[in-house]
């Protein structure tokens, strides 16, 4: 069997920036014990599969380890494969999937994620928590599926060097670290050796813990954020009620075909 499989550089307009994510179109689903292998395979922190369907999409994402239910910059990839391959027609695609449906609008080469908010609860953040990530933050919260550990400095977040074996303990799908930024309204790493990924480089759900958090703690609806990881992400994020749009570019690295038995 021969798969089509897209690479590309998310929430960045530059080449070998960004997040990368394997894209991989269907026509219909495989087991999903042979997409997890695919995506191992890839070793991208996600591969996304989608099925095309008359009206809605359906997308599934996977990390080299586990399926997830929510991944923004996947999400990201697949659309422009969508658009720029596969010739989309309209201004807008939507995908259902494990977060109920999902809406891309493009407007020109920008690409705007619409997902479900998920504003995080203060909580009391575990000792192992604490102790991996080096440095204890100024406020602790907790999302559906991250948590988010607030810091006094941009420059708290840039210095950061958590273990990742014992932050491998945390009882989430990952830990969000965030500070009011230099030159943006905020900025953010995301940390996940839980499912496989030790730092993602940009991290398109955890924006929807993000956006509500700094939207109520900033007093304004539309925001500039960057993720500090070494690659480097830009996002603009807007909290639309229940809501939280996500917009970037993304960039066509490589596409080729997946050979797999019958």
């Amino acid at each position: 069997m021969k798969l089509r499989y897209h690479q590309v550089d998310a929430f960045t307009d530059e080449l070998f920036h960004g997040n990368p994510a394997g894209v991989c179109p269907l026509a219909e689903w495989l087991p999903a014990a042979t997409m997890q292998k695919i995506a191992m395979e890839n070793n991208q922190a996600e591969t996304a599969f989608y099925v095309r369907g008359p009206v809605r999409h359906h997308i599934r994402w996977f990390t080299p380890a586990v399926e997830v239910d929510l991944c923004g910059h996947a999400t990201l990839a697949a659309s422009h494969v969508i658009y720029t391959i596969d010739g989309a027609p309209g201004p807008v695609i939507e995908f259902d999937s494990r977060s109920g449906v999902l809406s891309v609008r493009r407007d020109g080469d920008l690409l705007t994620l619409d997902f479900p908010a998920d504003p995080p609860l203060l909580v009391a953040p575990p000792r192992d928590l604490i102790e991996a990530l080096g440095a204890a933050p100024r406020e602790a919260y907790k999302g559906k599926a991250d948590y988010l550990l607030v810091y006094a400095s941009h420059g708290d977040i840039e210095r950061m060097r958590p273990d990742f074996g014992l932050l491998a303990r945390t009882p989430a799908r990952g830990v969000i670290v965030t500070a009011p930024g230099d030159a943006v309204d905020f900025v953010s790493r995301f940390f996940a050796p839980q499912v496989g990924i030790n730092e993602d480089p940009v991290t398109g759900s955890a924006h929807t813990t993000l956006t509500p958090f700094w939207a109520a703690r900033l007093g304004k609806k539309e925001m500039e954020a960057r993720q500090l990881s070494r690659r480097g992400g830009k996002l603009h994020c807007r909290l639309a009620g229940a809501r939280v749009l996500i917009s970037g570019q993304a960039r066509a690295y490589l596409q080729g075909t997946i050979e797999i038995p019958d």
